[in-house]
């Protein structure tokens, strides 16, 4: 069999019950192998025989259900949800006008019978405008309801938009009953058109609900997008330099990358020497020093010098792009989660729909097996219908569709409260059953940016970082000082990032350094210069033993320093070693704490990185972390999580970078640190504002906190629908008990999920204001500037 994969965003999703529709949609088109639809990112993929169907045939599957398929442009499709939100907005509009100039003609009719809620006026003007109401609302903004539901029907698929359309037109249908057929027996012609109105008008209102969660959460995320360079500089023959666009590049190109930069696609350095940060890529915290002939990495960025690269992959040869498929591919997979809501709304629309034809069947039927009885004698047609209609319209649960969305809104700004997007309800439900979470290592659990720890004397007694006096002393010894002050005046002309942790960590400790009288920089390796007329090497030990340096007096310092994952310096004075200097990323204040909540939790944490075995095991064993996966590539990430859910666990993956992007998107929940890469972000479920790991175990906390209200609304709902549709199987319910059981059912649920804040006068309204560094953070030169492009943005979003 020919087999073609297409991927499409798809619009008009409100919960798990639409991406169910979709899936059995397709799974009942000849031609189509496999299909995977998620809610949370919108995503269909869908595996096809090409010699079978025609792209344009697969589009229409989803099309006919009521559904929309997104431009790719991620701008476009950006502003095609923009435009679902106001169309939303503009049903609701028009749907709650109908709905109260309906209750209000109620209103005077009930004054006019002497307040008798269940009298029935046979005036023609109140049906007619009721009736008029009723049909500019099922057939003006509810028109897109109904054909969802005729199209699922087509294809016999029974979902909430079936039991919509059933509850509405049962409504319209038992007004013309009592007009054209009961006429003059009391039927309530009136209240069945109301109930018509107010059920489509509830079920808008729910998918609206959803709808703004959904959108505005995309908006932030949107708000957060700028990683990749749209343009490059690129180089001509004659040494001319033209901006274009980044699509328009070439194998063969040669383009210009100043310090502070992105390094715009991947490339191999032509001339030029730098330091480049590929910690978003590689998962490495530590700088990495390119000369000509070394390779980059599209979305790394260029720390010092300017380099000229040549464009060595372009298109889906791109580490980027290839990344990027990746994460659209995971996305489309992922294991689908069907919120609690849907799965009894799985059970409860053919339960509804049975139960209504049971009831006329009763009614019409029972009464002349047993005649004589209570039943009466012969068939009871008039309460036969009328038990068939008000289950219908008693048993669309309104509060139902409001559940999930209003406990995914108050939870959602609880969360923002303490810096965390929730971008979908799937964190909210399935953060409960997580047992194993998956942390990055590199601007996750670590800083991202290499500190001084250690400061070694050469007597190689090791003085802890953080433990040492604010003047770089250490229990009256002073030789730690002078190696650090020997190590800043040397690296005092330096702007590679291993000199500013250096300087900084020097200038934090209040010791004085002063200018070398010479000065070199030995790319890759490190610096010689001259101070109060001495030579002075500072580097790494390889070179310096290159250089012809005994270190053999401190093998035992550099192992020690080694094995806890630093970056160990040298610094020799005259061919003397002086002292070492060893450079780490920190672990966060908070790291720690967070892994031992998640132990009281009962959930298991995995450390995954693609740093060296020796680092990931140091950095695991300061946090309290068992499990370690080193030296991971980004697509292994994601296998390694695919492994873990195979085994029958729950995951969640936290991350920062572009190489924890695919994990992430895998994950059933998805973390991003907020301070991180704009592709992880984008593939994720949760985003944490700023870099507090501890939002973690919050998220988790909020989502069960959440999960308990869902459960508590669906409750509600189904406390009065449930007895409502019992009830009305006896033919004796008015459906004026269907409008009660509405108003009673969404005022609960709406109690439930924000009677705590509304009393505490707090606004359900979340505001954002996020802060996050853009991607190869560092900290400031020593003239207190940032380098280029390497400041804070902050981005104002409300949802």
């Amino acid at each position: 069999m020919a087999t073609k994969q297409v991927q499409y965003n798809i619009g008009g999703m409100s919960c798990s019950f639409c991406a169910e529709t979709i899936n059995k949609a397709y799974g009942r088109t000849e031609g189509v192998g496999d299909v995977d639809v998620s809610l949370a990112h919108e995503e269909l993929l869908v595996q096809y025989d090409d010699t079978v169907l025609s792209e344009a045939t697969v589009k229409d599957v989803v099309r006919d259900l009521g559904y929309t398929i997104r431009d790719s442009d991620k701008q476009k499709r950006f502003e095609q949800q923009q435009a679902e939100l106001e169309a939303g907005k503009r049903n609701l509009l028009i749907s709650g006008v109908a709905s109260l100039i309906a209750l209000a003609l109620m209103g005077v009719m009930v004054a006019t019978n002497g307040w008798n809620l269940f009298a029935e006026t046979e005036s023609p003007i109140q049906w007619t405008i009721q009736l008029g109401l009723a049909l500019v609302t099922m057939f003006g903004p509810g028109r897109y309801i109904q054909s969802k539901a005729y199209n699922s029907l087509k294809r016999g698929i029974f979902n909430q938009h079936v039991l919509l359309e059933a509850g509405a037109f049962a409504g319209l249908f038992g007004g013309f009953l009592g007009i054209f057929v009961f006429t003059g027996s009391g039927f309530p012609v009136v209240h069945f058109f109301v109930v018509a109105t107010f059920i489509t008008t509830y079920h808008i209102l729910s998918e609206y609900t959803s709808l703004i969660v959904r959108t505005r959460a995309s908006r932030a995320v949107n708000d957060l997008m700028d990683l990749q360079p749209d343009t490059a500089r690129r180089v001509d023959e004659n040494g001319d330099i033209e901006e274009v666009e980044v699509g328009e590049l070439a194998v063969g190109d040669r383009v210009r990358v100043k310090p502070g930069e992105s390094v715009p696609i991947d490339g191999e350095v032509v001339d030029g020497e730098s330091v480049v940060d590929e910690s978003v890529a590689t998962g490495e915290s530590a700088p990495v020093d390119k000369q000509p002939g070394d390779e980059v990495i599209g979305g790394s960025v260029n720390e010092t010098g300017t380099l000229l690269v040549e464009v060595t992959a372009t298109g889906d040869d791109a580490f980027l792009n290839q990344v990027a498929r990746q994460i659209e591919e995971a996305r489309a997979m992922k294991p689908g989660i069907v919120q609690l809501a849907d799965r009894i709304l799985k059970y409860f629309v053919p339960g509804v729909l049975t139960i209504s034809i049971a009831s006329f069947l009763f009614w019409t039927v029972a009464p002349t097996v047993l005649p004589g009885t209570v039943l009466g004698t012969g068939p009871q047609f008039e309460t036969a219908a009328f038990a068939a209609l008000a289950v219908l319209v008693l048993g669309y649960p309104c509060a139902l569709g409001m559940a999930t969305p209003l406990a995914l809104i108050r939870g959602g700004g609880e969360a923002a409260k303490r810096g965390i997007l929730m971008r979908s309800g799937d964190a909210f439900q399935v953060f409960q059953d997580v047992d194993h979470i998956v942390l990055d290592k590199t601007g996750t659990i670590t800083e991202g940016e290499p500190t001084v720890d250690t400061v070694v004397g050469i007597d190689c007694e090791a003085i802890d970082a953080s433990r040492s006096s604010s003047d770089g002393s250490s229990d009256g010894d002073h030789a730690e000082i002078d190696v650090l002050r020997t190590a800043a005046s040397a690296e005092a002309f330096s702007e590679h990032p291993l000199a500013e942790a250096i300087l900084d960590y020097a200038d934090a400790h209040d010791v004085d350094f002063s200018d070398p009288e010479e000065f070199d920089s030995v790319t890759g390796k490190g610096v010689t210069a001259t101070i109060d007329g001495e030579n002075v090497l500072v580097g790494k030990p390889g070179w310096l033993e290159t250089e012809g340096i005994d270190l053999s007096v401190a093998d035992e310092a550099i192992d020690r320093l080694q094995r806890k994952g630093l970056t160990t310096i040298g610094v020799i004075v005259e061919n003397d070693l002086l002292g070492l200097v060893g450079i780490g990323d920190e672990t966060k204040t908070d790291a720690t704490e967070t892994v031992g909540r998640m132990k009281e939790k009962g959930v298991t944490p995995i450390l995954i990185t693609g740093d060296n075995e020796q680092t990931a095991h140091a950095v695991a064993d300061e946090v309290g972390i068992e499990r370690v996966m080193a030296g991971v590539l980004p697509n292994d990430k994601r296998e390694e999580v695919e492994t873990i859910q195979d085994q029958g666990h729950r995951v969640a993956m936290v991350g920062d970078g572009i190489n924890d992007a695919p994990a992430l998107t895998q994950a059933d929940i998805g973390i991003a640190i907020g301070a991180g890469t704009d592709i992880a972000i984008e593939s994720a479920d949760i985003v944490l504002m700023g870099d507090r790991l501890g939002g973690v175990m919050d998220a988790y906390e909020i989502g069960e906190t959440s999960y308990t209200k869902t459960k508590q609304n669906l409750i509600a709902a189904f406390s009065f629908n449930g007895i409502g549709v019992t009830a009305a199987t006896t033919g004796l319910v008015h459906p004026v008990f269907a409008m009660i059981a509405m108003v009673l059912s969404v005022s609960a649920v709406l109690a439930n999920s924000f009677a705590g804040q509304l009393l505490s006068g707090e606004s359900i309204k979340t505001d954002f204001s996020i802060e996050r560094q853009q991607p190869g953070k560092g900290s400031a030169g020593h003239d207190g500037e940032e380098p280029p492009g390497r400041g804070t943005e902050t981005s104002d979003t409300s949802v």
